[in-house]
């Protein structure tokens, strides 16, 4: 979820990041701002689930990183199932990739996942903004998809790629779309995720996540984009589809590494991340 989160409270000592929606509105368009109706601010409010999100920012308050994640699924009562988990080398540096179906439960369930498995040693490669939620900071790398690298975030996201954490990616960066044909499938996968195992000599893990989002989130994103709307006015939508998913549970299912040997100079880069966007696909049908 792409929220910033603008008001901070003291428990136990402790700052706790809470989200504001009238104070981020107001701050980012002050002269607007002033002028909108308490009515309005408070159905934006409710339409983006904030009083159930400071919820869980307050009850887990005190965990960072992949505790965190595993408290927030246990507060949700959102059970994730792992198939193929014998397809996981026992030793090794992966980088796994996955399938994004639903903006944000899915990242939270596989940090909380591999971070059981792997000791807590991972690290998610992440957009930027996401690095606004504190409690996962610790696991996300940032990334930044709108603007250019700056050095410092190039030398953090090469360190992560060297060190001995397990590395979690989704390739299409955002969150999977109905297609043309009427599949709900991801976007296009990003080629770095190719460059980066060839780099680092990593092999790579297909991870397919089974969820979806509900029609009004695809049929949004559908007729914003042929009315030629830019901005992924969707995605504000992301908190109530995460909470739609309460006392649900979900699959995931491991497919066997590819060896970074795989991706040679046959194919483009962009051409192999179109290849292992398939082969993460074919998960499903088993």
């Amino acid at each position: 979820m792409s929220l910033a989160f603008s008001n901070v409270i003291v428990m136990n000592n402790t700052p706790i990041l809470q989200l504001d929606v009238e104070s981020i509105i107001k701050s980012k368009t002050p002269k607007w701002g002033k002028r909108i109706p308490r009515f309005i601010f408070k159905a934006l409010e409710r339409l983006v689930c904030q009083d159930k999100l400071n919820y869980l920012l307050k009850r887990r308050y005190h965990s960072k990183g992949c505790d965190f994640a595993e408290g927030i699924l246990e507060d949700m009562n959102v059970n994730v199932i792992m198939h193929g988990e014998d397809n996981i080398p026992d030793g090794g540096k992966f980088i796994f990739a996955s399938n994004h179906p639903l903006g944000g439960l899915d990242g939270m369930a596989l940090v909380s996942l591999f971070g059981g498995k792997f000791n807590k040693n991972v690290r998610f490669i992440v957009n930027d903004i996401l690095m606004n939620i504190k409690p996962l900071a610790s696991v996300f790398v940032p990334i930044n998809k709108h603007g250019n690298q700056g050095q410092d975030n190039v030398g953090i996201i090469n360190k992560t790629f060297e060190s001995d954490n397990q590395v979690l990616i989704f390739p299409a960066g955002l969150c999977s779309r109905r297609q043309k044909e009427g599949e709900i499938k991801d976007l296009e996968w990003k080629k770095s995720v190719i460059t980066k195992a060839i780099e680092y000599k990593r092999d790579i893990i297909p991870v397919y996540f089974d969820g979806k989002n509900s029609d009004l989130f695809y049929n949004l994103a559908y007729y914003r984009k042929k009315f030629g709307i830019k901005a992924n006015i969707e995605m504000i939508l992301l908190p109530k589809e995460m909470f739609k998913n309460t006392n649900k549970t979900f699959n995931v299912y491991i497919g066997k590494p590819i060896p970074w040997q795989t991706f040679d100079k046959s194919r483009s880069h962009k051409a192999w991340a179109a290849v292992l966007k398939d082969k993460v696909y074919e998960l499903q049908q088993r």
